[in-house]
């Protein structure tokens, strides 16, 4: 039987009739189910509620027992002068988490801020945004906010001024710590200085959950500067990753994947890539993304470092297996052959280990070329022994008061309970935490913090590149920023904003420079021509040992983190949540990530199998496994992921929660941070004493992949991902091209295809004629444009249930392929969505025609005439149409439609506080219709609108679609494609080799393109 070259599921690659028959049967889940007695509460389908009732009767029930709620809308007495109903007004901020600063446009309709946007003008981000800081927004309106200060035992509200007031006799008592996350802003340093100085014997600790500690602490051994430079990937023509998934998770990701992209972009005429070698254990987005992807046990990864080293310096490699032996050669060879545009980079969190790269660095000459030491990165600064220090001081109870500020150590430090015991020996524990996170719940005494979009303040995640933070909304809640609680602490009147203002005005020279500067957003420092090098001292390498490596068959574990939910931001934000994990494409859980291989042996399930495959992807249950590691243990089911190494296994933080943090959270994985320890002065997330054993339980997970999947008849070959290497290309340009010219060959090839290959006439297609194209070579997979497309468009969030049911809500989806060998292949991403298609098959078979076709290319959907058959659901070849199974918005006149129906996470997301983040523009869908992609519809008007009133044609850049503006590798391009001017169309032209179209043959004339993926290896693609 011949294998599909690329494959979404493991059914896929072994073409299982099982697989095909599911396909086929995508909308039985609901239809056989029978009418209850009462009807509207009924689970069948609308068409077989007609069916059974009649419309008449139907209509006749529906006006006798429902009446529409009368709602009386209160007018402006006196109307804001900068506020125009159903105008939107945007102000430039700064999104803060966790030390982490990013640039933002904040669109505030009606005064009450509903999407987030990256700022162009931010040099860092250049408008590039991630999945976080687009979800950002939803986390304004969390209900479990705490919406006014409280102290005691009994968490009784109080006022700003009763606590201040007793806090400020609490703080002459005795010695005060403060303990935050990593502070990059001026003002705020500033502040917490002022403070220590007020009260002699405090003092401020940093601490991150998220640790780089052991790159500071190496640099200041290796360099003398305790810092962590800038990196510079667009200046490198080859990069190895050392378990640093730097376009995911680590340190930059939008900074780094822009970068990174600028040298992933084809130009037909003259093709060049970096070339991007990855050394992991368990997959990332990043291994995802490179040209060579080398597994290895997380123990090996000193060893790695070493022999890179001692390749360069000509010393023999020693401890390695043949295989990895020969890459460390040839990783060596390239870096050597560029040297001067080369960059390593590693994300493990031990001292050693970052100063072997750092050696690495200065022999390849990345020092002033690849890496700026004259730029520091200010987003981690947070010393892991400092806390560890911190501690022990509070046992031998030295601190009278303990203050924390966005931190929170109970739950992600290692060994929880000695800090509970140790906040035990404290009289004032003091929160200025959002919400009652399981830090807070040990505090006396809570000052809320305000969310960011409240706020006032700067950041400096750069050197000299400051970015500031302003409100778009006043506080929703009795909250104030925790800078002006520590300057009434202090006796200082001054609110935070005159404080800011006045800091900046010494700076800034005049109010009309401060009114500007709060306009663009940020300061951007002078970019040198030249980076600042420094040397390296080679004395710190003879302190060095190198342990020997466990046995190859010990299982060892890596604790990761996730693009969505990093190390528990992300865990109470329902669209993070329901965000497909770009390498597992789970939702609502974390699981034990195991290789292929080792679940032969500890599952006994083997995907080589037809029939086990089959059984291990059609049915959510998973196998369960318990995890030991000396006292701690954790059960959690098992997912198998290709490219995993075979000994090795993954677990991602940031779940488990507790405290009163959301519903989101309830019941939502396990807590990971125990499995962490101290190791030689930092942080260890990598552990090799690890033990499993196989328990009896089973626990359903909620995975995508499976969902949405082409109907390719059995034995057909379709190929909806196209990919080749360098050298592929570079010898046969014209091949995707020429492939593409024969199988159309029967219907005249490219050339006549679109008049050919229809029985239709073809008509002119005069005016706006909108189109996509998608670079899959600047696709990472991170998931940006999923959440800007939720925020945008209002796309209801269903639960982990529905998930599981395949009824997830989502209008563009990033498929994951694989191709060659299961325990190590190539991955792709592909974000798909519909392709308003001009011979679209949707259009033909809705009997109401509420899915049509507009003059300017648009596939639309009328929902009033939509009743929910879904036929065209059934005969969208792309799958990508969406059908309301349930009232997740709440926007259905029938009385009581969520209840049994919509889970409490659905419900919490229809509070009438969650629900202000609702864009006006776009429709809140009821039960029963169909939904998709549109282009974001209510832009294009917009930005026709705009352009009408300034008597102009719409011009290219008027407007960018939610999915392309979010992107930080500028993958999707939007716009006219009958305007020769257009990017679109200069993309088109330029990439005519690459270009193709999913599903070509079928004749229906998408209007998204792609561009084949381009790899830089010497590899053939494997068939």
């Amino acid at each position: 039987m011949e294998q599909k070259k690329h494959w979404q599921s493991f059914g896929e690659m072994n073409q299982l009739d099982s697989n095909h028959k599911d396909v086929q049967d995508e909308f039985n889940d609901l239809s056989t189910e029978p009418v209850s007695n009462n009807l509207l509460e009924s689970n069948a389908p609308r068409r077989d509620f007609l069916k059974y009732l009649g419309f008449s009767t139907i209509t006749a029930l529906a006006v006798a027992s429902c009446e529409t709620p009368v709602r009386k809308s209160i007018p402006y007495a006196v109307k804001p002068e900068e506020l125009i109903p159903g105008q939107a007004n945007y102000y430039a901020t700064t999104y803060i988490q966790d030390g982490e600063a990013v640039s933002i446009v904040a669109k505030v309709r009606d005064g009450r801020p509903i999407k987030i946007e990256g700022n162009q003008l931010s040099a860092i981000n250049e408008g590039g945004t991630s999945a976080q800081v687009q979800a950002s927004v939803l986390d304004l309106y969390d209900t479990a906010r705490l919406r006014f200060p409280i102290m005691g035992d009994t968490r009784k509200e109080t006022n700003f001024e009763n606590i201040d007031n007793i806090l400020k006799a609490k703080l002459k008592q005795g010695k005060t710590a403060i303990v935050t996350s990593t502070l990059n802003s001026p003002t705020s340093i500033e502040i917490v200085q002022q403070f220590i100085n007020k009260f002699p014997g405090s003092k401020h600790i940093q601490y991150d959950a998220d640790s780089y500690s052991a790159l500071i602490q190496a640099n200041e051994k290796s360099y003398g500067k305790k810092m962590i430079p800038a990196y510079h990937f667009e200046n490198a023509k080859v990069v190895v990753g050392l378990s640093a998934d730097f376009l995911g998770t680590w340190l930059s990701p939008i900074e780094f994947a822009k970068q990174y992209a600028t040298n992933r972009k084809i130009d037909e005429k003259n093709p060049r890539l970096s070339h991007h070698i990855q050394f992991e254990s368990v997959p990332s987005i990043t291994g995802a993304n490179a040209d060579q992807k080398l597994l290895h046990k997380p123990s090996e990864n000193k060893l790695i470092a070493k022999s890179i080293l001692n390749a360069l310096t000509n010393q023999p490699i020693v401890g390695l297996d043949k295989e990895l032996s020969k890459a460390v050669e040839e990783v060596a060879k390239k870096l050597i052959e560029n040297k001067g545009a080369s960059l390593v980079v590693t994300g493990v969190n031990d001292i050693d280990i970052q100063i072997l790269v750092n050696a690495i660095n200065h022999e390849i000459g990345a020092n002033g070329k690849t890496i700026d030491w004259g730029t520091s990165i200010n987003t981690k600064k947070g010393i892991d022994m400092d806390f560890a220090n911190f501690l022990e001081d509070l046992n031998t109870g030295i601190y009278k008061n303990v203050i924390f500020i966005e931190t929170n150590p109970v739950y992600t430090w290692s060994d929880s309970e000695k800090i509970k015991s140790a906040l035990k020996k404290v009289e004032n524990l003091i929160s200025f935490n959002p919400k009652l996170d399981e830090t807070s719940l040990y505090c006396n005494y809570q000052i809320p913090n305000s969310h960011f979009l409240e706020s006032w303040g700067d950041a400096e995640p750069r050197t000299g590149n400051i970015s500031f933070i302003q409100p778009t909304i006043n506080p929703l809640f009795k909250t104030r920023q925790w800078q002006e609680s520590l300057l009434f602490l202090m006796d200082n009147t001054t609110d935070y904003k005159t404080y800011l203002k006045n800091h900046w005005l010494k700076k800034l020279g005049s109010e009309k420079n401060w009114y500007e500067i709060l306009q663009k957003g940020v300061i951007n420092a002078n970019n040198p021509t030249n980076y600042l090098s420094v040397s390296f001292n080679k004395n710190v390498l003879s302190s060095i040992k190198i342990e020997e490596v466990q046995s190859k068959e010990n299982i060892e574990l890596v604790l990761y983190k996730k693009v969505g939910i990093g190390v528990g931001q992300g865990s109470a934000n329902p669209w993070l949540q329901e965000l497909p994990d770009p390498i597992t494409k789970a939702t609502w859980d974390n699981y034990i990530i195991m290789s292929p291989s080792l679940a032969r042996k500890m599952l006994d399930i083997d995907l080589n199998i037809a029939s086990q495959a089959d059984n291990y992807e059609v049915h959510p249950p998973k196998k369960v496994v318990k995890l030991t590691l000396g006292k701690q243990e954790i059960s959690l089911p098992v997912l198998i992921i290709p490219g995993t190494e075979k000994n090795t296994i993954g677990i991602a933080l940031g779940y488990g929660r507790v405290g009163t943090i959301g519903k989101t959270v309830i019941g939502v994985g396990k807590n990971a941070f125990p499995f962490t320890n101290m190791s030689n002065g930092t942080i260890n997330y990598n552990r090799t004493d690890v033990k499993l054993s196989l328990t009896t339980e089973t626990y359903s997970l909620g995975l995508t992949q499976t969902h949405n999947r082409y109907d390719t008849p059995q034995g057909i070959r379709t190929e909806v991902v196209k990919e080749m290497t360098l050298e592929e290309f570079i010898k046969h340009p014209n091949e995707i091209r020429d492939d593409r010219d024969k199988e159309l060959k029967p219907y005249g090839g490219l050339a006549k295809f679109e008049s050919e290959g229809t029985l239709y006439p073809i008509h002119d297609k005069p005016g706006i004629k909108w189109g996509m194209n998608v670079d899959m070579n600047l696709c990472n997979g991170c998931g940006a444009c999923v959440v800007a497309c939720n925020a945008e468009n209002n796309i209801p969030v269903v639960g982990k249930e529905e998930v599981m049911r395949g009824h997830e809500m989502h209008w563009i989806r990033i498929d994951r392929y694989y191709s060659g060998d299961m325990d190590n292949p190539n991955v792709v991403f592909q974000p798909m969505m519909c392709q308003h298609c001009d011979n679209a098959p949707c259009e033909n078979v809705c009997p109401v025609s509420a899915t049509n076709h507009s003059s300017e290319g648009l596939n639309q959907m009328t929902y009033n005439r939509c009743i929910g058959t879904r036929y065209c659901a059934n005969n969208c070849p792309f799958k990508v149409r969406r059908f309301n199974w349930a009232d997740y918005t709440g926007a259905d006149s029938f009385a009581n439609n969520q209840v049994g129906v919509v889970n409490t996470v659905t419900i919490d997301m229809n509070d009438d506080l969650t629900r202000m983040v609702l864009n006006p523009d776009v429709t809140v869908r009821s039960r029963g219709v169909i939904e998709k992609c549109s282009f974001c519809v209510q832009r294009l008007q917009e930005a026709k609108l705009t352009a009408k009133k300034l008597s102009r044609p719409l011009e290219d850049g008027d407007l960018k679609v939610a999915c392309q503006q979010s992107c930080p590798t500028n993958a999707i391009v939007f716009g006219n494609s009958n305007n020769e001017a257009s990017n679109i169309t200069k993309t088109r032209k330029e990439n005519g080799l690459r270009q193709y179209l999913v599903l070509e043959q079928l004749h229906i004339l998408p209007n998204v393109t792609y561009l084949t993926k381009i790899r830089n290896t010497k590899e053939k693609e494997h068939a």
